[in-house]
């Protein structure tokens, strides 16, 4: 396989796979497939169209027809690099997916049963229409390893009934790659003590020291939290026990997972519709996320025993002015301040007071390939 050359980078998720094509750190064509199992619709650089996609192993065979019918040949791409959720307690650096290495997934498949199945199955897909094309994965949870044990226990007992049961931490590969671009895109150093939002229909906050996770707010599963488009977020144990009683298992973790935070709250999962919206429905659902996440910012600072900047990503968090304003005002106790222009046009710096307030592009795609290279550098 070539030595130079685009990394496709592919993201497996329950029911879509996203593609990107990634040279040089730049992000070239991208595509996507969702409503896989149903109403399934492809995108590759321009319009979508409808298509019969049955499962993920179809998905991936219609992008890489995208790809060639875009020009793009499989034998003159590097390698292929798959976005993974969770790679568990081995798995917290980017691999070379080896048959070790896809068995290991395989036995960590239960951490995240919505996602690693179907990575594990655009994988194959790959490997059976290219078998010579290199494969690397990256982990979602990967950044989260350097949390101190203190930061990552429940209070549980030690017993085999509990195995597995531990804050593990999410979306990784964006706070990594907010880390990796923080001077790049602001033309300041990376401060010590930064309050990182990842903030889109999935959210979470990172408290980020000198470089390194110390304690963010999903766990176990993306489930927990902040308040989030369809997900609950924070909620007490008793209350999910009494959902399970009277719904089912299978029933509370539809409604937690599916039928919950915005779209509960306010009729729909969507913030911009949320934020076009006069409705008092409307307005709790946006008053809510803005409050639990500086409510929760609050258990962040607390893990780093201060604060020097916080930076936002993420669709909500680089694009909705009037929620990075909700929860800077209710950050203002810290210093936080900024300036309503900056904040309003998404400037870089949008408040340049006692505590930095910055937004920072997402580029996990980036991350994903920079770290498919290093790899296959050696």
């Amino acid at each position: 396989m070539p030595d130079r050359g685009a990394i496709l980078v592919l993201n497996a998720g329950s029911s879509s796979l996203k593609m990107a094509l990634v040279e040089g750190g730049e992000t070239g064509l991208s595509g996507q497939v969702d409503g896989i199992g149903g109403a399934a619709r492809v995108r590759i650089g321009g319009a979508a169209r409808p298509a019969a996609i049955a499962d993920h192993a179809a998905a991936v065979d219609a992008l890489l027809n995208g790809l060639e019918a875009c020009g793009v040949a499989l034998a003159d791409l590097r390698a292929a690099a798959h976005r993974i959720v969770h790679g568990g307690a081995r798995l917290t650096a980017p691999v070379r997916l080896t048959e070790d290495a896809l068995a290991e997934l395989a036995r960590n498949a239960h951490l995240a049963p919505l996602h690693t199945p179907h990575a594990l199955a655009a994988i194959q897909a790959v490997a059976q229409r290219a078998p010579d094309l290199r494969q690397c994965a990256s982990f979602d949870t990967g950044f989260h390893a350097t949390q101190p044990e203190l930061a990552t226990r429940y209070a549980l007992p030690d017993a085999p009934e509990t195995a597995g049961l531990r804050r593990w931490g999410f979306h990784g590969l964006s706070y990594a790659a907010l880390v990796d671009g923080f001077e790049g895109v602001t033309g300041r150093p990376l401060p010590r003590r930064l309050l990182a939002c990842h903030l889109g229909n999935g959210a979470s906050l990172c408290a980020i020291l000198e470089g390194r996770s110390v304690a963010t707010t999903m766990g176990y599963d993306p489930l927990s939290g902040l308040t989030m488009g369809t997900r609950a977020g924070e909620i007490d144990a008793g209350a999910v026990l009494a959902l399970a009683d009277r719904l089912g298992v299978d029933g509370a973790r539809e409604m937690l997972g599916k039928k919950s935070g915005l779209k509960a709250l306010g009729g729909q999962s969507d913030m911009r519709a949320l934020l076009a919206s006069e409705s008092p429905a409307a307005r709790f659902a946006i008053a809510h996320f803005t409050y639990w996440a500086a409510r929760a910012a609050g258990s962040m600072i607390a893990a780093m025993e201060g604060l020097d900047a916080i930076a936002f990503t993420g669709g909500i968090g680089e694009h909705a002015a009037p929620i990075r304003a909700g929860i800077l005002d209710r950050l203002a106790w810290t210093g936080a301040s900024y300036e309503p222009a900056l904040n309003e046009a998404a400037a870089p710096v949008i408040g340049d007071g006692a505590i930095l307030a910055a937004i920072i592009p997402a580029a996990e795609e980036a991350r994903i390939a920079g770290e498919a290279a290093r790899l296959l550098q050696g």
